[in-house]
């Protein structure tokens, strides 16, 4: 069984980094509602986020942020509405447990990461927020490190 919380790359810089991006990073900022701690992480000239609505059909999906002005806007929105809510489980570790990034294809300075949500988390009153969709992310090393510069997310998991 995984560790959640276990970069699955120890042995590959490239990958841990990117991992560490996309999950750690990511998942804490977000509980936080803090967009300072990622903001570093985006390519913003020419970033662009596709919105998939958790439909199978591409011709349902939307250019919903077309800069990344855009998406930290909805990201800031959502994160701010998750904190203001109560559960009765710790958030962190659901989210987490939720997660996984475990595919990564690397091409030269581009990778292509997956990463799948699937599982849930339990709220004060009982009722339980399904966590079931899956983001590929578009990532290039940067001014020297690795950065987001779009995805496609929202999208089922599984897809068919």
């Amino acid at each position: 069984m995984r560790d959640p919380f276990q970069n699955p790359f120890p042995s590959d810089s490239a990958r841990q980094a990117i991992w560490e991006m996309l999950v750690s990073r990511d998942i804490d900022a977000f509980l936080a509602a803090d967009w300072s701690m990622v903001q570093d992480d985006f390519v913003e000239e020419g970033f662009i986020g596709i919105d998939g609505r958790k439909e199978v059909n591409p011709d349902k999906w939307r250019l919903a942020f077309p800069t990344l002005a855009a998406y930290r806007e909805e990201w800031l929105r959502q994160a701010r509405d998750f904190a203001g809510q109560s559960f009765a489980e710790d958030p962190r570790t659901a989210i987490f447990t939720t997660t996984t990034l475990e595919d990564i294809e690397i091409e030269g300075e581009t990778a292509l990461v997956r990463k799948k949500f699937d599982g849930g988390i339990t709220k004060a009153d009982g009722t339980r927020d399904v966590l079931q969709w899956q983001t590929l992310y578009y990532c290039r090393r940067h001014q020297g490190r690795w950065k987001i510069s779009g995805f496609t997310g929202y999208l089922p998991n599984p897809m068919g």
